[in-house]
Protein backbone atom coordinates (compact mmCIF):
# COMPACT_ATOMS: atom_id res chain seq x y z
CA UNK A 1 0.00 0.00 0.00
CA UNK A 2 2.83 2.41 0.86
CA UNK A 3 5.28 1.11 -1.74
CA UNK A 4 6.22 2.40 -5.18
CA UNK A 5 6.56 -0.45 -7.70
CA UNK A 6 8.99 0.01 -10.58
CA UNK A 7 10.29 -2.34 -13.26
CA UNK A 8 13.79 -1.95 -14.71
CA UNK A 9 15.23 -3.27 -17.96
CA UNK A 10 18.89 -2.83 -17.02
CA UNK A 11 20.45 -3.06 -20.45
CA UNK A 12 24.04 -2.73 -21.61
CA UNK A 13 23.10 0.06 -24.04
CA UNK A 14 19.90 1.53 -22.55
CA UNK A 15 17.98 1.36 -19.28
CA UNK A 16 14.19 1.56 -19.35
CA UNK A 17 12.09 2.09 -16.24
CA UNK A 18 8.36 1.56 -15.89
CA UNK A 19 6.09 2.58 -13.02
CA UNK A 20 3.14 0.45 -11.97
CA UNK A 21 0.03 2.08 -13.38
CA UNK A 22 1.97 4.75 -15.32
CA UNK A 23 3.81 2.74 -17.99
CA UNK A 24 7.31 3.62 -19.16
CA UNK A 25 8.59 6.70 -17.33
CA UNK A 26 12.25 6.68 -18.36
CA UNK A 27 14.32 5.63 -21.35
CA UNK A 28 17.99 6.55 -20.95
CA UNK A 29 21.38 5.27 -22.18
CA UNK A 30 23.21 3.17 -19.56
CA UNK A 31 26.06 5.66 -19.25
CA UNK A 32 27.46 7.44 -16.20
CA UNK A 33 29.91 10.36 -16.16
CA UNK A 34 31.82 10.77 -12.92
CA UNK A 35 34.70 12.84 -11.59
CA UNK A 36 37.68 10.59 -10.82
CA UNK A 37 39.03 13.11 -8.31
CA UNK A 38 36.19 12.59 -5.82
CA UNK A 39 34.08 9.81 -7.44
CA UNK A 40 31.14 12.22 -7.68
CA UNK A 41 28.56 11.42 -10.37
CA UNK A 42 28.34 14.33 -12.81
CA UNK A 43 25.70 13.02 -15.22
CA UNK A 44 23.62 9.95 -16.00
CA UNK A 45 21.83 8.78 -19.14
CA UNK A 46 21.68 10.84 -22.33
CA UNK A 47 23.58 13.75 -20.79
CA UNK A 48 26.44 11.39 -19.89
CA UNK A 49 26.35 9.67 -23.31
CA UNK A 50 26.81 13.03 -25.02
CA UNK A 51 30.07 13.36 -23.06
CA UNK A 52 31.64 10.11 -24.37
CA UNK A 53 34.93 10.92 -26.07
CA UNK A 54 34.59 14.61 -25.20
CA UNK A 55 35.49 14.78 -21.50
CA UNK A 56 38.58 16.29 -19.87
CA UNK A 57 40.99 13.98 -18.07
CA UNK A 58 39.27 14.43 -14.69
CA UNK A 59 35.86 13.24 -15.91
CA UNK A 60 35.22 9.73 -17.21
CA UNK A 61 32.09 8.67 -19.11
CA UNK A 62 31.61 4.90 -18.86
CA UNK A 63 29.09 2.17 -19.43
CA UNK A 64 28.91 0.33 -16.09
CA UNK A 65 27.42 -2.79 -17.71
CA UNK A 66 29.18 -5.03 -20.21
CA UNK A 67 27.65 -8.01 -22.02
CA UNK A 68 24.47 -7.69 -19.98
CA UNK A 69 26.16 -7.94 -16.56
CA UNK A 70 27.62 -5.47 -14.09
CA UNK A 71 31.22 -4.52 -14.85
CA UNK A 72 31.44 -1.64 -12.35
CA UNK A 73 29.33 -2.25 -9.26
CA UNK A 74 29.59 1.17 -7.58
CA UNK A 75 28.83 3.10 -10.77
CA UNK A 76 25.85 0.80 -11.56
CA UNK A 77 24.45 1.34 -8.05
CA UNK A 78 24.87 5.12 -8.44
CA UNK A 79 23.07 5.02 -11.80
CA UNK A 80 20.20 2.96 -10.38
CA UNK A 81 19.95 5.30 -7.39
CA UNK A 82 19.57 8.28 -9.73
CA UNK A 83 16.88 6.45 -11.72
CA UNK A 84 15.02 5.47 -8.53
CA UNK A 85 15.11 9.09 -7.37
CA UNK A 86 13.50 10.19 -10.64
CA UNK A 87 10.89 7.40 -10.36
CA UNK A 88 9.98 8.54 -6.83
CA UNK A 89 9.69 12.19 -7.80
CA UNK A 90 6.33 13.52 -6.65
CA UNK A 91 5.56 10.36 -4.66
CA UNK A 92 4.69 10.42 -0.96
CA UNK A 93 6.22 6.96 -0.47
CA UNK A 94 9.89 6.11 -0.22
CA UNK A 95 9.65 2.32 -0.20
CA UNK A 96 10.51 0.81 -3.57
CA UNK A 97 9.75 -2.66 -4.88
CA UNK A 98 11.90 -3.27 -7.93
CA UNK A 99 11.52 -5.91 -10.63
CA UNK A 100 14.75 -6.08 -12.59
CA UNK A 101 15.78 -8.22 -15.57
CA UNK A 102 18.93 -10.31 -15.97
CA UNK A 103 20.18 -12.39 -18.93
CA UNK A 104 19.24 -16.07 -18.81
CA UNK A 105 22.91 -17.08 -18.92
CA UNK A 106 24.09 -15.12 -15.87
CA UNK A 107 25.93 -16.88 -13.07
CA UNK A 108 24.85 -16.87 -9.44
CA UNK A 109 27.51 -14.26 -8.68
CA UNK A 110 26.36 -11.99 -11.53
CA UNK A 111 22.71 -12.16 -10.54
CA UNK A 112 23.66 -11.50 -6.91
CA UNK A 113 25.55 -8.39 -8.05
CA UNK A 114 22.40 -7.07 -9.76
CA UNK A 115 20.38 -7.76 -6.60
CA UNK A 116 22.93 -6.01 -4.36
CA UNK A 117 23.16 -3.00 -6.68
CA UNK A 118 19.37 -2.62 -6.60
CA UNK A 119 19.35 -2.84 -2.79
CA UNK A 120 22.14 -0.28 -2.55
CA UNK A 121 20.13 2.00 -4.83
CA UNK A 122 17.34 2.02 -2.26
CA UNK A 123 15.04 -0.86 -3.24
CA UNK A 124 13.41 -2.50 -0.23
CA UNK A 125 12.38 -5.57 -2.21
CA UNK A 126 14.01 -6.92 -5.37
CA UNK A 127 12.56 -9.46 -7.77
CA UNK A 128 14.68 -10.87 -10.62
CA UNK A 129 13.20 -11.93 -13.96
CA UNK A 130 15.02 -13.53 -16.88
CA UNK A 131 15.09 -11.29 -19.94
CA UNK A 132 13.70 -13.78 -22.49
CA UNK A 133 10.74 -14.48 -20.18
CA UNK A 134 10.02 -10.77 -19.73
CA UNK A 135 10.49 -10.15 -23.48
CA UNK A 136 8.04 -12.93 -24.40
CA UNK A 137 5.41 -11.63 -21.98
CA UNK A 138 5.95 -8.05 -23.16
CA UNK A 139 5.57 -9.17 -26.77
CA UNK A 140 2.20 -10.70 -25.96
CA UNK A 141 3.14 -14.34 -26.56
CA UNK A 142 0.89 -17.00 -24.92
CA UNK A 143 3.70 -18.22 -22.65
CA UNK A 144 1.32 -19.69 -20.05
CA UNK A 145 -0.22 -22.16 -22.51
CA UNK A 146 1.10 -25.66 -23.29
CA UNK A 147 2.55 -24.51 -26.60
CA UNK A 148 6.05 -23.64 -27.74
CA UNK A 149 6.92 -19.96 -27.99
CA UNK A 150 10.35 -18.97 -29.28
CA UNK A 151 11.72 -15.51 -28.56
CA UNK A 152 15.04 -14.00 -29.66
CA UNK A 153 15.97 -10.87 -27.70
CA UNK A 154 18.92 -9.02 -29.27
CA UNK A 155 20.06 -6.24 -26.98
CA UNK A 156 23.23 -4.21 -26.67
CA UNK A 157 25.41 -6.71 -24.82
CA UNK A 158 23.67 -10.09 -25.09
CA UNK A 159 21.45 -12.04 -27.46
CA UNK A 160 18.96 -14.26 -25.64
CA UNK A 161 17.28 -17.20 -27.37
CA UNK A 162 14.61 -19.14 -25.48
CA UNK A 163 11.76 -21.57 -26.00
CA UNK A 164 8.99 -21.05 -23.45
CA UNK A 165 6.01 -23.22 -22.54
CA UNK A 166 3.65 -23.33 -19.54
CA UNK A 167 5.16 -20.22 -18.00
CA UNK A 168 8.75 -21.44 -17.87
CA UNK A 169 11.83 -21.63 -20.06
CA UNK A 170 12.22 -25.09 -21.64
CA UNK A 171 15.55 -24.43 -23.32
CA UNK A 172 17.58 -21.26 -23.61
CA UNK A 173 20.97 -20.01 -24.72
CA UNK A 174 22.60 -16.67 -24.07
CA UNK A 175 25.47 -15.37 -26.18
CA UNK A 176 27.41 -12.27 -25.28
CA UNK A 177 27.33 -11.02 -28.85
CA UNK A 178 24.81 -8.33 -29.78
CA UNK A 179 24.40 -4.71 -30.88
CA UNK A 180 27.62 -3.43 -29.31
CA UNK A 181 29.56 -6.10 -31.20
CA UNK A 182 27.99 -4.92 -34.46
CA UNK A 183 29.27 -1.41 -33.66
CA UNK A 184 32.72 -2.77 -32.82
CA UNK A 185 32.79 -4.74 -36.08
CA UNK A 186 32.08 -1.54 -38.03
CA UNK A 187 34.85 0.32 -36.15
CA UNK A 188 37.35 -2.47 -36.90
CA UNK A 189 36.36 -2.70 -40.58
CA UNK A 190 36.73 1.04 -41.18
CA UNK A 191 40.05 1.12 -39.34
CA UNK A 192 41.47 -1.71 -41.43
CA UNK A 193 40.07 -0.78 -44.84
CA UNK A 194 40.08 3.03 -44.70
CA UNK A 195 42.79 3.71 -42.05
CA UNK A 196 40.20 5.79 -40.21
CA UNK A 197 39.55 5.80 -36.48
CA UNK A 198 35.93 6.43 -35.47
CA UNK A 199 34.11 6.29 -32.13
CA UNK A 200 31.21 4.22 -30.79
CA UNK A 201 28.62 6.91 -31.46
CA UNK A 202 29.64 7.21 -35.12
CA UNK A 203 29.56 3.42 -35.56
CA UNK A 204 26.08 3.24 -34.05
CA UNK A 205 24.90 6.02 -36.35
CA UNK A 206 26.26 4.14 -39.38
CA UNK A 207 24.50 0.93 -38.28
CA UNK A 208 21.15 2.68 -37.82
CA UNK A 209 21.25 4.77 -41.00
CA UNK A 210 22.59 2.34 -43.62
CA UNK A 211 23.23 -0.99 -41.84
CA UNK A 212 21.45 -4.16 -42.98
CA UNK A 213 21.65 -7.93 -42.76
CA UNK A 214 20.55 -8.38 -46.40
CA UNK A 215 20.69 -6.22 -49.53
CA UNK A 216 17.75 -3.81 -49.76
CA UNK A 217 16.27 -1.39 -52.28
CA UNK A 218 17.63 2.14 -52.52
CA UNK A 219 20.90 1.31 -50.78
CA UNK A 220 22.92 4.41 -50.09
CA UNK A 221 26.21 5.67 -48.69
CA UNK A 222 27.12 7.93 -45.81
CA UNK A 223 29.99 10.34 -45.24
CA UNK A 224 31.74 9.81 -41.93
CA UNK A 225 34.40 11.80 -40.11
CA UNK A 226 37.28 10.44 -38.08
CA UNK A 227 41.02 10.55 -37.54
CA UNK A 228 43.40 9.34 -40.22
CA UNK A 229 45.70 6.64 -38.83
CA UNK A 230 48.48 7.58 -41.26
CA UNK A 231 49.00 11.26 -40.46
CA UNK A 232 46.73 11.71 -37.43
CA UNK A 233 44.68 14.46 -39.11
CA UNK A 234 40.86 14.64 -39.39
CA UNK A 235 39.54 12.94 -42.52
CA UNK A 236 36.22 12.31 -44.32
CA UNK A 237 35.36 8.93 -45.88
CA UNK A 238 32.29 7.73 -47.76
CA UNK A 239 31.14 4.23 -46.77
CA UNK A 240 28.42 2.20 -48.51
CA UNK A 241 25.65 -0.06 -47.20
CA UNK A 242 27.41 -3.04 -48.78
CA UNK A 243 30.58 -2.35 -46.79
CA UNK A 244 28.64 -2.07 -43.52
CA UNK A 245 26.85 -5.35 -44.28
CA UNK A 246 30.20 -7.02 -44.92
CA UNK A 247 31.57 -5.66 -41.64
CA UNK A 248 28.65 -7.04 -39.59
CA UNK A 249 28.33 -10.41 -41.36
CA UNK A 250 30.40 -12.51 -38.94
CA UNK A 251 28.61 -11.14 -35.86
CA UNK A 252 25.18 -11.77 -37.38
CA UNK A 253 26.26 -15.32 -38.28
CA UNK A 254 27.13 -15.99 -34.62
CA UNK A 255 23.64 -14.93 -33.52
CA UNK A 256 21.98 -17.11 -36.17
CA UNK A 257 24.13 -20.09 -35.12
CA UNK A 258 22.82 -19.77 -31.54
CA UNK A 259 19.23 -19.71 -32.83
CA UNK A 260 19.92 -22.88 -34.83
CA UNK A 261 21.56 -24.54 -31.81
CA UNK A 262 18.56 -23.75 -29.60
CA UNK A 263 16.16 -25.16 -32.19
CA UNK A 264 18.19 -28.39 -32.26
CA UNK A 265 17.74 -28.76 -28.48
CA UNK A 266 13.98 -28.11 -28.56
CA UNK A 267 11.65 -31.08 -27.89
CA UNK A 268 9.87 -32.28 -31.08
CA UNK A 269 6.35 -31.31 -29.99
CA UNK A 270 7.43 -27.77 -29.20
CA UNK A 271 9.35 -27.61 -32.49
CA UNK A 272 6.09 -28.32 -34.28
CA UNK A 273 4.49 -25.37 -32.45
CA UNK A 274 7.35 -23.08 -33.45
CA UNK A 275 6.89 -24.05 -37.11
CA UNK A 276 3.28 -22.88 -36.80
CA UNK A 277 3.85 -19.82 -34.58
CA UNK A 278 7.30 -18.80 -35.77
CA UNK A 279 10.09 -16.93 -34.00
CA UNK A 280 9.51 -13.52 -32.39
CA UNK A 281 12.35 -10.98 -32.41
CA UNK A 282 12.64 -8.39 -29.63
CA UNK A 283 15.29 -5.90 -28.50
CA UNK A 284 16.97 -3.08 -30.38
CA UNK A 285 18.83 -5.51 -32.66
CA UNK A 286 15.50 -6.66 -34.09
CA UNK A 287 15.25 -3.31 -35.88
CA UNK A 288 18.25 -4.03 -38.12
CA UNK A 289 17.07 -4.06 -41.73
CA UNK A 290 16.63 -7.51 -43.25
CA UNK A 291 17.56 -9.41 -40.07
CA UNK A 292 14.16 -11.11 -39.71
CA UNK A 293 14.21 -12.17 -43.37
CA UNK A 294 17.76 -13.54 -43.08
CA UNK A 295 16.91 -15.58 -39.94
CA UNK A 296 13.82 -16.95 -41.72
CA UNK A 297 15.97 -18.03 -44.68
CA UNK A 298 18.62 -19.66 -42.49
CA UNK A 299 16.23 -21.52 -40.14
CA UNK A 300 13.25 -22.20 -42.39
CA UNK A 301 10.94 -20.75 -39.70
CA UNK A 302 8.58 -17.80 -40.02
CA UNK A 303 10.06 -14.81 -38.20
CA UNK A 304 8.21 -11.71 -36.97
CA UNK A 305 9.42 -8.59 -35.21
CA UNK A 306 7.45 -7.61 -32.08
CA UNK A 307 5.31 -4.48 -32.31
CA UNK A 308 7.60 -2.45 -29.99
CA UNK A 309 10.75 -4.58 -29.81
CA UNK A 310 12.79 -2.15 -27.69
CA UNK A 311 10.03 -1.95 -25.03
CA UNK A 312 9.19 -5.66 -24.76
CA UNK A 313 11.43 -6.48 -21.79
CA UNK A 314 10.35 -3.51 -19.67
CA UNK A 315 6.68 -4.13 -20.54
CA UNK A 316 7.18 -7.70 -19.34
CA UNK A 317 8.43 -6.36 -16.00
CA UNK A 318 5.29 -4.20 -15.85
CA UNK A 319 3.18 -7.36 -16.13
CA UNK A 320 5.25 -8.85 -13.31
CA UNK A 321 4.53 -5.79 -11.16
CA UNK A 322 0.82 -6.18 -11.84
CA UNK A 323 1.01 -9.90 -11.03
CA UNK A 324 -1.47 -10.57 -13.80
CA UNK A 325 -2.02 -13.25 -16.40
CA UNK A 326 -0.17 -16.03 -14.59
CA UNK A 327 2.99 -14.00 -13.93
CA UNK A 328 2.22 -13.99 -10.20
CA UNK A 329 3.33 -17.64 -10.09
CA UNK A 330 6.64 -17.05 -11.87
CA UNK A 331 9.78 -17.88 -9.87
CA UNK A 332 13.29 -16.88 -10.90
CA UNK A 333 14.98 -20.14 -11.93
CA UNK A 334 17.80 -19.76 -9.42
CA UNK A 335 15.30 -19.71 -6.57
CA UNK A 336 13.33 -16.97 -4.85
CA UNK A 337 14.74 -13.63 -3.77
CA UNK A 338 18.22 -13.42 -2.34
CA UNK A 339 18.17 -12.72 1.38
Amino acid sequence: MFTTDIGVDLGTANTLVCHKGKGIIMREPSVVAYDIRNDAVRAVGQEAKDMIGRTPGSIVAVRPLKNGVIANFDVTAAMLKRFVKIALKGSFFNRVRMVICVPSGVTEVESRAVYDAAKQAGATEVDLVEEPMAAAVGAGLPVWEATGNMVVDIGGGTSEVAVISLGDIVTAQSIRVAGDDLDEAIITYIRKKHNLLIGERTAEQIKIEIGSAKPYDDETSIEIKGRNQVDGLPKNVIISSEEVREAMADTITQIIDVIRSTLEKTPPELSADIIDRGITLTGGGALLRGLAELIAEETGMPVTVAANPIDCVVMGTAKRLEGSGGFENYVFRRGKHFR
